[in-house]
């Protein structure tokens, strides 16, 4: 493949990763909006929000293979085309059911197309320097749809319609489509496998329960019978996964590769990173409305400093790595995001835009130095098999980054109702709340740079012995 293809593949996989992870949070400005137009109950706001995470979650794996063994730009077209036709019939959408319905697609769509991305790159980039540029652009591209997610979904409600928030996709995706015919040639895995759909099926399973759970039990209760019920069944589908795994010829994912220090280090503090990042944008959202006073655009343009310069880290954060290490770049950038995540608890209900912006800025910065991680987590599998690592990566993302809105969640809402016990305003509850969960989502990714500078450095002070293998940016 020329060097203009390989330019415009990688157009292609960005537009695509800028409209997955738009879909992730661009609701989140909106979801008043919306309630007031479909009178939605809480549960409905959750459902909205979680429908996709949801499906998305718990079919990356399957995704992430199926594009291995299939091809990945059969997949990626598969999966773009399943996530556009879903957004559109999510604007059309005039009750909570069909929107709810629609969003559960789109995660269907993502789940395909995501894990593709950087498989792609992988096998389009095969200069070692050039593929590490891309996977910088390619994280730098994610941030910049933070950005874009919040100012888009606030606007577009706000001014237009919240529909448009679903329509957008429409032509990004269409246009993404004609790119991508033209400029990916077909990869896959070249070893005959046999699809291992045992292991599938568990996996799904297992990631779609525990994902369930994870988003009803603040409102079902977590000692609840469906709660309860959800865990086990994550339980035993999550061992009988692992036993598939052990025992069959083809496994989707080598389970050896979770007794390496590097590979399982990595993923932690890649898990301990979404968990801060998601768990601030979803109820930083509430508090900048809420408390603030924000308008739904106001409240998306506070968001964009924080992305913006997530953006220029990610960019930048080969050339810092290589210069100083990753394990000392990639550790200070996570002590530096756990601390400003932190530092936004000391901001009340007189606080400014900028008086947040210090503290945003800060999270950017050290969100986009931890770009370094994912090269990591590719670096350990062998390139055949980038289908199934980009899903690896990808579905502890999303699961982590639920699991960071579910346990602040827990927190805001158990001190919330603490302070509301012992009289306090409900203003005042809901920022004791929001405060304490800040504190221990900030203390979580601190603790995921120790994560990070155990497994980097020893990830540099062994030596490349294969040159198949993606290495680390």
């Amino acid at each position: 493949m020329d060097d203009r293809r390989n330019i415009w593949a990688l157009v292609a996989v960005a537009l695509a990763t800028f409209m997955t992870y738009l879909d992730n949070n661009i609701i989140n400005v909106a979801i008043p909006v919306i309630e007031e137009d479909l009178h939605l109950t809480t549960s409905g706001m959750e459902w909205i929000v979680s429908s996709y995470i949801l499906t998305f979650a718990g079919l990356m794996l399957v995704g992430g293979r199926l594009a291995d063994l299939f091809g990945r730009r059969r997949v990626f077209l598969l999966g773009l085309a399943i996530f556009t036709l879903a957004s559109f019939a999510a604007g059309l959408s005039g009750d909570v059911g069909t929107l709810i319905a629609s969003r559960a697609v789109q995660g269907v769509g993502a789940a395909l197309l995501t894990p593709t991305t950087l498989a792609i790159i992988s096998a389009t980039f095969t200069d070692k320097r050039e593929r590490n540029v891309a996977v910088g652009i390619w994280g730098a591209v994610g941030a910049l749809a933070l950005a874009a997610g919040p100012l888009l979904g606030g606007f577009l409600s706000e001014h237009v319609a919240w529909e448009w928030i679903f329509f957008i996709n429409v032509p990004l995706g269409v246009v993404t489509a004609a790119i991508a015919m033209w400029a990916i040639d077909e990869s896959r895995d070249p070893v005959s496998r046999r699809l291992d759909l045992s292991g599938l099926a568990a996996s799904t399973v297992a990631l779609s329960a525990l994902t369930f759970a994870l988003i009803e039990g603040i409102s079902r209760g977590w000692t609840s019978a469906p709660i309860l019920l959800s865990f086990v069944v994550a339980a035993v589908s999550g061992l009988a996964f692992v036993a598939i795994e052990a025992t069959t010829t083809d496994p989707m994912v080598d389970l050896a590769l979770f007794r390496d220090r590097v590979f399982t280090g990595a993923i932690v503090s890649l898990m301990l990173w979404a968990f801060g990042l998601f768990g601030i944008y979803f109820f930083t959202s509430l508090y900048l409305q809420g408390v603030l006073g924000f308008s739904p655009t106001r409240a998306g343009v506070t968001f964009v400093p924080m992305a913006l310069f997530m953006a220029v880290a990610a960019a930048s954060s080969e050339g810092i790595a290589r210069r100083f290490g990753a394990h000392r770049s990639v550790t200070f950038g996570m002590a530096l995001m756990g601390t400003a995540i932190a530092s936004v608890a000391m901001f009340g209900q007189g606080a400014s835009m900028l008086d947040l912006m210090p503290s945003f800025i800060a999270i950017g910065i050290g969100g986009g130095l931890t770009i370094p991680l994912t090269a990591t987590v590719l670096g350990v599998m062998p390139q055949d098999q980038a289908g199934v690592a980009s899903g690896v990566f990808n579905t502890s993302r999303e699961l982590a980054g639920l699991l960071g809105i579910t346990v602040i969640g827990v927190i805001l809402t158990s001190r919330e109702d603490s302070l509301l016990g012992a009289g306090n305003a409900p203003v005042d509850a809901f920022l004791g709340g929001y405060r304490l969960g800040l504190v221990v989502a900030g203390a979580l990714v601190v603790a995921g740079a120790v994560a990070a500078w155990a497994a980097l450095r020893k990830a540099e002070s062994e030596p490349v012995v294969n040159e198949d293998v993606l290495v680390g940016v």
